[in-house]
């Protein structure tokens, strides 16, 4: 999804937006399966004031990326767990070393003076 940007009414992909119906539907389960989930601990779709279960357009990607683990390759729930949790982590590393490297490239590009040598 779009950033967010003055004047723009698009969402960040964390925003909750969907009721529990609504993301049964998108993602083709049982709200109870939903629930089932989120009592595994796969997914945390936020609750209103009135407790009703939000959930974004992450928490859809994320569902349907544990529904593909399960009916595809046979995955139990703590190995979707673990495979997902393992994902986050490896893109979170991903963006720390795309930074470093930014910061590599900024530094090379910076021209230091060179050593003193003067004479002894």
């Amino acid at each position: 999804m779009a950033t967010p940007t003055p004047g723009n009414n698009a969402l960040h992909d964390d925003e909750p937006i969907y009721v529990i119906s609504i993301a049964a539907r998108l993602v083709g389960m049982h709200q109870q399966t939903l629930r089932y989930y989120e009592n595994a601990g796969l997914v945390q779709p936020r609750r209103t004031a009135g407790n009703i279960r939000m959930y974004s357009n992450n928490d859809i990607n994320r569902i349907r990326q544990a529904k593909k683990l399960i009916d595809e390759l046979g995955v139990n729930l703590a190995g979707v767990e673990i495979i997902l949790r393992m994902g986050e982590q490896l893109r979170q590393l991903s963006h720390e070393l795309d930074r470093t490297r930014t910061e590599l490239d900024r530094l090379r590009a910076t021209r230091l003076p060179a050593p003193y040598r003067g004479e002894r």
